[in-house]
């Protein structure tokens, strides 16, 4: 035998990418040629260790990935975005054991509502949300606040995301906790707009003050309006509810306003933290 066969011929015969008629010419060759097929040989035991290297390098990664919760893949098949459905998906108070005290939270206190004042339910439900969403962006509660701040999304809009995230599932969870005081007629869903208003003004003051305690101090400035209008009710009355909606807009447009903010702020104490 006076040629051999190029090693590129035998690498593309080896991995069956060899087009006719060159791939006709060469299995004619080979089996007249005793060196190439020990050429052959070696060319596809190298091809074979870098097939298994790869499958095993493919296998790694597919073991060491994430792999999403109930509640993300929840998310994924309703439309969010994978990376969206990530960062919801890792807020606290998104996960199952803070709903499930959530929801024992609602029905207890629906519960003590049907025994002693639905005034009781319509206001304890307002915090609900407000304790949730005061946990979802705060330094030293939430474990992904530092992966949060510095991820290729502005801190405003994914404080909205799990705003709504959250209020989506304590506003449910209420809902169906409500159902307990049903006797109370139209009066049981009173809860709904004060849940918005106050996670809003816990919104806006939490640049200043932090989520933690704006959160606090919302609570407790709303514990003191329901206490001094226990009597009437009147915070649940339509001008009440009313005037819940007046506070809770202007909240809002002020938030809108200093949307800015929330990127100042929590970067530098993120440095902080870190330094």
């Amino acid at each position: 035998m006076t040629w051999h066969l190029l090693d590129e011929d035998l690498r593309a015969y080896a991995t069956r990418t060899l087009a006719a008629p060159g791939l006709w010419s060469t299995e004619a060759h080979l089996v007249a040629c005793g060196e190439c097929r020990e050429r052959l040989a070696a060319a596809a035991t190298v091809d074979l260790r870098w097939a298994i290297d790869g499958g095993w390098a493919r296998l790694d990664v597919a073991l060491d990935a994430p792999r999403p919760g109930p509640v993300e893949r929840l998310m994924i098949k309703v439309g969010v975005p994978d990376h969206t459905a990530r960062l919801l998906a890792a807020t606290p108070a998104l996960r199952l054991s803070w709903l499930v005290a959530i929801a024992v939270t609602a029905a207890l206190t629906a519960t003590v509502a049907v025994f002693t004042d639905p005034v009781v339910f319509l206001a304890v439900a307002p915090l609900l949300p407000l304790v949730a969403v005061a946990m979802s962006f705060a330094p030293g509660i939430d474990p992904t606040h530092e992966i949060a701040v510095v991820t290729p999304i502005r801190s405003f809009r994914l404080l909205l995301l799990r705003c709504l995230a959250v209020l989506s599932a304590t506003t449910a969870l209420s809902a169906v906790a409500s159902l307990f005081i049903y006797e109370y007629g139209l009066r049981a869903t009173g809860w709904f707009l004060p849940s918005l208003a106050l996670t809003v003004l816990s919104l806006l003051l939490s640049p200043r003050l932090g989520a933690g305690p704006a959160a606090v101090a919302v609570g407790v400035g709303w514990a003191a309006v329901v206490a001094a209008t226990f009597g009437d009710r009147l915070v649940f009355t339509v001008a009440g509810q009313v005037g819940v909606v007046i506070v809770g807009g202007i909240a809002a447009v002020a938030l809108s306003r200093q949307r800015g903010t929330y990127d100042s702020y929590h970067v530098p104490n993120l440095m902080r933290r870190a330094s």
